[in-house]
């Protein structure tokens, strides 16, 4: 509840609109499911990476519990791949997702996505919502750029933070004089106005001089069949500067390689943006909301170095 997601949209807006509200004491995925099942629940919000899981968990999930009443999953907090959106709809075909971006400091504004039309273009978080206006900055000159150019996102209007509550150092690194709040994150707007979210711009692993998106190479990750969930990283490297690693959760009866892993990625990107080192571990660590915690995986894969 600290943040506009849990307090905003999640309690706040559906308490105002006359929708009851199912509180868990916290994040456990057989307990949500049961939640769902017990009170009929019509809506979810999640974070990409439970969607995930209940990708693939699918099948016993579906055994365990009668998800029937539920109609719709709202997803923020990160971008959502094509691919995963993908999956989920074919395991669960009867639920609509849409997405949605805002920031804590936009106090809801940014874009989202209200129609099951606009939800089927898949990797957009929607158009922008009415009381804001946008721009994408190309981050290391200010240029602002134009349509389907990747830059920061930049938002304007009335429902922006003024600043940071005795941190004016911060406010002046986030919030210009004009009032323009600088997201740290990479989208980019399409034709129609659709906001599509990339990755954090802090998180970008600069590969040669070249841009590389965590969020782009997990997406891909997570489609192979022997993959429950995976974290990609920046290893730093004296020739490269960095290059992208991956932290990867095998299935139970998986004996998946390192090779085998940087072989399905590197068929699908290009060069620049292969994975050059793997390491598999148990869990990917994740915040209570489920976000995952890079920095955490970082401080682990350069420990021995």
């Amino acid at each position: 509840m600290f943040h506009t997601y849990g307090l905003l949209t999640f309690a706040m807006a559906s308490v105002a609109i006359g929708s009851t509200v199912v509180i868990l004491k916290r994040f456990e995925l057989n307990d949500m499911m049961a939640a769902v099942e017990k009170y009929k629940a019509t809506t979810l919000l999640l974070v990409p990476p439970v969607l995930v899981t209940m990708v693939n968990e699918a099948d016993s999930i579906k055994a365990k519990y009668d998800l029937s009443s539920l109609k719709t999953v709202r997803c923020g907090g990160a971008p959502l791949s094509k691919e995963v959106t993908e999956g989920f709809l074919e395991k669960y075909p009867t639920v609509n997702i849409f997405q949605a971006y805002a920031l804590t400091e936009s106090n809801g504004g940014g874009a989202f996505i209200d129609t099951v039309e606009d939800s089927r273009r898949f990797g957009t978080s929607g158009p922008l919502t009415s009381d804001v206006e946008a721009r994408i900055v190309d981050p290391h000159t200010g240029r602002f750029l134009g349509i389907n150019q990747t830059g920061e996102l930049w938002l304007k209007g009335p429902t922006i933070a003024k600043g940071y509550f005795k941190n004016q150092e911060a406010a002046n690194e986030t919030i210009n004089a004009e009032g323009w709040l600088k997201t740290g994150d990479l989208c980019y707007i399409d034709e129609d106005g659709f906001v599509f979210a990339v990755d954090r711009l802090k998180e970008l692993i600069k590969y040669k001089g070249y841009q590389v998106p965590p969020a782009e190479l997990e997406a891909l990750l997570i489609t192979h069949p022997d993959i429950l969930d995976a974290a990609v990283i920046p290893f730093p490297d004296k020739e490269a500067g960095q290059y992208p690693m991956a932290y990867v959760t095998r299935k139970v009866e998986s004996n998946l390689s390192e090779k085998q892993v940087i072989e399905f990625i590197s068929k699908q990107v290009a060069p620049y943006k292969k994975i050059r080192k793997v390491a598999f571990i148990n869990s990917i660590p994740k915040t209570a909301s489920g976000k995952t915690l890079r920095k955490d995986l970082i401080k682990l894969a350069t420990s021995k170095l």
